[in-house]
């Protein structure tokens, strides 16, 4: 199965969730329905990423937490389950792999074969 964390108001989602249509994505509202914890980490496993480098640090949200780019992953991993527009977006999960769509175009790994 694969899933894409989506925020219908932002171009670079909607951008990719057209380009992995045909794949038939669950979609998942990430800011009504928050990721926890253990599955923020476990994305960020698929992605094989620091967990700052799954952030937008230009949000408001960051700088109000007290956050840095420099922050513990601690901080950060509280910071995304507490705030979801913190996380970048869209990412892409599949079974056994992960892609953030900056550009839409970087998810389409996850289904090239071989």
């Amino acid at each position: 199965m694969t899933t894409i964390w989506h925020n219908p108001r932002c171009s670079k989602s909607r951008q990719t969730l057209a380009l992995i249509e045909e794949h038939a994505p669950q979609v998942r509202l990430y800011l009504q329905d928050p990721p926890s914890a253990d599955e923020i980490l476990a994305v960020q496993a698929k992605l094989g990423l620091p967990l700052i480098q799954m952030m937008r640090p230009k949000e408001k949200a960051f700088a109000e937490a007290g956050l840095s780019k420099i922050s513990p992953e601690p901080d950060l991993l509280a910071a995304m389950t507490a705030h979801p527009i913190l996380i970048e977006r869209p990412i892409v999960i599949t079974k056994d792999k992960a892609a953030i769509g900056r550009p839409p175009e970087d998810v389409l790994k996850l289904f090239a074969q071989g």
